[in-house]
């Protein structure tokens, strides 16, 4: 006797899509949060309020996840190389670590998605 379901299947494929998106947008969270920490030890630091004003934001509906800081000269101090800045402080400040953080970030972002879907 043939076992074969198609509106079982489709109710696991639904279930898998709504498991993976889910784990997705919580590995993306967690790959943003990273970068903000690894970010932090290359913000240029007077006060430290650019350090400070850096947060995460996620939008589930496209599951897209961003890292951004937030006062009047966070772009200027990101892109002027010509700044001095103090030791292990420099520009490209967040462009950096997304680079070399990327795998560590695909890393936790599949860990997210595989927790969630029980694998």
């Amino acid at each position: 006797m043939n076992d074969f379901n198609p509106g079982s299947i489709r109710a696991k494929l639904s279930l898998a899509r709504k498991q993976g998106g889910t784990g997705t947008d919580k590995g993306l969270e967690l790959g943003a949060h990273h970068l903000l920490q690894v970010s932090r030890k290359f913000v240029p630091h007077e006060e430290g309020t650019l350090e400070n004003s850096g947060k995460v934001s996620t939008d589930t509906a496209s599951h897209q996840a961003a890292v951004s800081y937030d006062t009047v000269y966070a772009v200027r101090q990101h892109e002027e190389m010509d700044y001095a800045h103090d030791d292990g402080r420099q520009a490209k400040y967040l462009e950096q670590p997304m680079h070399t953080e990327a795998a560590t970030i695909a890393y936790l972002a599949q860990g997210a998605v595989k927790k969630e879907m029980g694998l």
